[in-house]
């Protein structure tokens, strides 16, 4: 009999998993992932926008179409310590779809360029923050709409702005409508006279009729084209935009490059767009676009970071890959079929090695007190079921407003901790009637899905007073062992140890125990994930096992 629990998800637009987040079965891997490697997807979310700042990472994202976050990571597989820094106003032009801010470096402040309406998608503009000081995830102030319209004319619907800097000049580039009544989206380019104005009128740049690909139905002679999400790729003195096509929306979306040819980037015809995509759809990724190019921390490889569909519906649930990109003899980027999930690749050259420790110290963390979960926790899952209050972290809780959520076994993993012996204690609230969740211990390879992580779980189920321990390869589970412990309630402190190729669990304050072995996954992270319901987290620590004998 399905729960109402279960019911009062799918009335939230909620799922408890997406098949398409797991990788194929013949690439399921059979060990802890090494040192130095990563998979996809890294986060959750839609039009990713990394910055590289020293050797590490700054993403911008929209937070729930209401407000721009900026995160800060040392690597390109992670999104990072995620904070906002600036919130819509409850009403008026700027108070909706907050969408696809970028954050850009400009005459030696950082601005964020973002489209935002009132609501109506028709009043979409396009706007910029301004750092008020030198800190990235400080506070900023809201300049505009910038007069993204013709000679003369109001500013007109435009969304997906950013900069292009060529021969010494600089250019705002976005996707927009011709008119009001043209609900049509073409790419467009204007001279800039400062970082939160433009200096002339637009002059469109690539229009979505020339390629089938390009349509919203490719296979439908008929239907409408789309032209959006241009970013800006500059490599040996070659111009290229790289821009996205057909629907966010469809499974078709994809992504085009069009190549300046001419001297003067106002002039229409300078530009080339090429007859094949750039970034396809498959049938292990599809829906993949909105692309920005980011170079590695040593400066020698580029890579993309993009967004793909986690199904083939018509949705905005999304999660976002990075892969490199190569170069083809004449100079034009390739890529090749987007990466699939559970793939390892090499993690950008340069990167920072990980402190991981061979043996950890014993390190605590008190939640709703304690404000270190951004800083020391990477999450991985829906930003909207994340949450931190004074009565510590919930995972998996559905917020009154959800946009475009989707559950995937949402998780919080140890940053820079890799430790074959260890123990953790987790002061844990379980939702009562459907949830289950519990500690994760040698996990490697964690990514957004529900098995997409190599390692043990040790789970407490209070409706069914039933702990176990189950093992993910990254794409499946399976249970190693379980038992029934009455009357624990649905407020446990999970004490989990793993030594050798031994895993034991007790719940704190009981006798019983149940123990495992299984020699697959020797070392890894630790952390906390809820498999159904929500969790509430209000303690962790982590230390080395007791000495035996």
């Amino acid at each position: 009999m399905r729960r109402p629990a279960h019911r009062a998800r799918e009335r939230a637009g909620l799922r408890r998993g997406e098949p398409s987040l797991a990788p194929p079965p013949h690439l399921t891997p059979r060990a802890p992932l090494a040192t130095g490697w990563f998979v996809n997807p890294i986060a959750e979310g839609a039009d990713p926008f990394p910055v590289l700042d020293g050797d590490g990472y700054l993403w911008s994202q929209t937070d729930g179409d209401r407000g721009v976050a900026v995160a800060r990571s040392g690597s390109l597989a992670a999104v990072g310590d995620r904070r906002v820094v600036w919130r819509a106003p409850r009403s008026g032009p700027t108070s909706a779809e907050v969408w696809a801010p970028e954050l850009i470096r400009l005459d030696d402040r950082w601005h964020i360029y973002l489209a935002a309406s009132d609501g109506d998608n028709r009043t979409h503009r396009a706007y910029v923050l301004v750092a008020d000081g030198e800190d990235p995830q400080g506070s900023y102030t809201l300049h505009g709409p910038l007069l993204t319209g013709d000679a003369g004319g109001p500013a007109q619907w435009a969304i997906d702005l950013t900069v292009l800097e060529h021969g010494g000049r600089r250019y705002a580039l976005w996707s927009g409508w011709p008119d009001e009544r043209t609900p049509v989206q073409h790419l467009y380019l204007a001279p800039m006279s400062s970082p939160t104005a433009l200096a002339g009128p637009r002059v469109m740049i690539s229009s979505p009729t020339d390629h089938a690909w390009e349509r919203v139905d490719p296979a439908d002679p008929g239907s409408p084209g789309l032209n959006e999400g241009p970013q800006v790729l500059q490599r040996d003195g070659r111009t290229f935009v790289l821009f996205s096509a057909s629907s966010a929306l469809r499974a078709s979306y994809a992504m085009g490059v069009l190549e300046l040819v001419g001297p003067d980037p106002l002039d229409p015809a300078a530009w080339r767009k090429h007859p094949e995509p750039l970034l396809a759809p498959t049938a292990a990724a599809f829906g993949v676009g909105h692309g920005t190019v980011v170079r590695s921390p040593d400066g020698g490889q580029w890579w993309l970071a993009y967004h793909r569909k986690i199904a083939e519906d018509t949705s905005f649930r999304r999660v976002m890959h990075v892969q490199p990109i190569a170069w083809r003899h004449d100079g034009v980027p390739a890529l090749g079929p987007p990466v699939p999930s559970g793939v390892p690749l090499r993690l950008p050259a340069g990167t920072p090695a990980p402190a991981g420790r061979p043996t950890p110290g014993p390190q605590a963390w008190r939640f709703g007190a304690d404000t270190r979960v951004r800083s020391d926790f990477e999450y991985y899952g829906h930003q909207q079921l994340l949450a931190e209050d004074g009565d510590g972290v919930h995972l998996g809780r559905v917020p009154s407003r959800p946009v475009n959520a989707f559950r995937s076994g949402e998780k919080l993993v140890l940053r820079d901790l890799d430790v074959a012996d260890v123990r953790v204690t987790a002061r844990l609230r379980v939702t009562p009637g459907d949830g289950a969740a519990g500690v994760l211990v040698r996990a490697t390879a964690p990514a957004v899905g529900a098995t997409a992580q190599r390692g043990y779980l040790v789970a407490w189920e209070p409706d069914r007073s039933r702990l176990s321990i189950s093992r993910t390869d990254g794409a499946t589970r399976t249970e190693l062992g379980w038992r029934t412990l009455p009357r624990a309630g649905d407020t446990v402190t999970l004490d989990v140890e793993a030594t050798g190729d031994r895993i034991t669990a007790r719940i704190a304050g009981r006798s019983e125990e149940l123990a495992v072995s299984d020699r697959l996954f020797a070392h890894g992270s630790a952390g906390v994930q809820v498999l159904s319901g929500s969790v509430t987290l209000t303690a962790i620590s982590v230390a080395p096992p007791p000495p035996t004998g």
